[in-house]
């Protein structure tokens, strides 16, 4: 288990008890709280199979099982559980999986569309032909990911043929028998997760969360903020509106987790959970309220207006709370830095303040990144990400920083006016860029890359950066959050975020 996932069933087993439930945990991860012996009532040390779970079963003889708080390992489980005779609490296997099963979940999401929900355009595959061939008509990029996994698990945004023949194998397999799912990719799409206690009756949203990072970071890797800083007032009366559908729809009885993905105007469905999410114990230290309880509570049959629950968790917070996800790159000396849809962060933090600068600049801290205030600034971005990069070079340099770029990225901001330093690329010879990170002679480094060539020419780049623990930032959204946070601290701390803080 994931350490959210952890705080969930602990949470879950001290309301059991609480209740006057005997509570029995099964769990074989010993670095977990809910494996100390004073959790439960009884621990069974015991892998997560179905064989292994009935076997428990007809010795305890419980009411039931609950699924929702070990991530996705027991959700897979819940049908084989179910036909065991093991009876689940709360949501249903029938809602499960209608929420998992890509074909009934589209079907069910389609229905929405006159409330204003869309589907990214997608397809499944089930073998490499088929896969190759749904790409193909989609077009690419794509987003690739197995059925039934958690994590993001061999999921990749393909952007290619040429690598799409190479990764689809290990998707497939990945996958076992359930298929591989195939989307559009969504380019310069807000992330939005949100969390959802549902008794059949009432939904009341726990939090709706806004992703720092774009579209196609892993949820478990990107920032968020929470109230969300930029989606308006209508975006987010719309997500909660059809948040409560989707929970009817669905008939969930506890949490639910939805992510969507907002471009434009557009809003996207990108997943649907019956479960609590990996933001549970984030969302519940923002809004002072337990969510992994009051949904244990749900799901033994009290309803959220017997708990005194009427409206929606997160209404009226009167600061921001944003988390930051902690990595382990330290630890792996040849492990990329680079995000993406497969989660490589180990932990998180959280800041809290009045502004969302602050509150952000506080997260990072907490996260072993200390954001500087002056200094070098080394900048080599994609094509398609240079007109976003423009306005930041532009501010850097009007308070104080020193810009300085590789040719592509060098040659664009000089015919824009800006000042800039030209620098080699490693391929161009000492002295180069890395050697200058290597040296300390940057606070702060923005890099971002194209295709999987690019990825691997600009390795040692983030790499370096990483080994002198400065500020770096591997997507243009996260840069432009985290220059926000500098210039606000540093001129205006008492100020909010306003969305338009570098205008194209």
């Amino acid at each position: 288990q994931g350490i959210e996932f952890d705080y969930c069933c602990v949470h879950a087993a001290q309301e059991l008890r609480a209740m006057g439930y005997e509570a029995i945990m099964v769990n074989s991860n010993p670095e977990t709280v809910s494996t100390d012996f004073d959790i439960s009532d009884k621990l069974y040390f015991e892998p997560l199979t179905v064989e292994h779970i009935l076997n428990i079963a007809r010795l305890e003889k419980p009411i039931g099982a609950i699924v929702q708080f070990g991530g996705q390992t027991p959700l897979k489980l819940a049908k084989a559980l179910e036909a065991g005779g093991l009876k689940i609490l709360g949501t249903s296997v029938e809602s499960i999986d209608l929420a998992e099963n890509r074909e009934r979940c589209d079907a069910l999401v389609r229905e929405l569309r006159p409330m204003g929900l869309q589907l990214p355009p997608a397809a499944i595959a089930r073998t490499r032909e088929e896969a190759i061939e749904r790409a193909k008509s989609l077009g690419f990029p794509v987003l690739v990911r197995p059925s039934y996994v958690l994590g993001g698990k061999a999921m990749k945004i393909v952007r290619s043929m040429e690598y799409l023949e190479r990764y689809i194998d290990e998707a497939i397999r990945v996958s076992d028998d359930q298929p591989v799912l195939i989307d559009r990719f969504l380019d310069h799409a807000i992330e939005v997760d949100v969390d959802a206690i549902c008794d059949g009756v009432r939904t009341l949203v726990g939090g709706v969360m806004e992703h720092i990072e774009e579209a196609g970071v892993h949820s478990g890797d990107s920032a968020c903020s929470l109230p969300a800083p930029l989606l308006s007032r209508v975006m987010q009366d719309k997500i909660r509106t059809i948040t409560r559908e989707l929970a009817k729809r669905l008939q969930v009885r506890g949490l639910m987790n939805v992510q969507f993905a907002v471009q434009g105007e557009t809003l996207y469905l990108l997943e649907v959970n019956p479960r609590a999410s990996r933001t549970v114990p984030f969302v519940a230290k923002a809004v002072g309220h337990p969510l992994a309880r009051i949904a244990t509570r749900v799901m033994l049959g009290r309803a959220l207006k017997e708990q005194g629950f009427e409206k929606d968790f997160d209404l009226g917070l009167d600061t921001f709370n944003v988390k930051a996800p902690v990595f382990p790159f330290h630890k792996f000396p040849g492990v990329d830095v680079l995000l993406g849809p497969e989660m490589k962060s180990t932990g998180e933090v959280m800041g809290r303040a009045h502004t969302f600068a602050e509150a952000y600049a506080k997260a990072l801290l907490a996260a072993g990144t200390r954001l500087p205030r002056t200094g070098r600034v080394f900048i080599s971005v994609r094509d398609e990400d240079k007109p976003a990069i423009l306005p930041m070079a532009r501010h850097l340099t009007e308070i104080g920083f020193e810009v300085h770029s590789t040719g592509g990225t060098a040659e664009f901001l000089m015919k824009n006016d800006v000042r800039v330093q030209r620098i080699n690329k490693v391929s161009e010879g000492s002295p180069h860029c890395v050697d200058a990170i290597r040296e300390g002679r940057f606070a702060f480094v923005i890099n971002t890359t194209a295709d999987e060539n690019a990825v691997v020419d600009s390795f040692t780049i983030r790499r370096a950066a990483l080994e002198r623990r400065m500020p770096y930032s591997t997507v243009i959204a996260s840069a432009r959050a985290m220059l926000h946070s500098i210039r606000e601290l540093t001129n205006h701390p008492e100020s909010t975020w306003s969305g338009e803080v570098f205008p194209l």
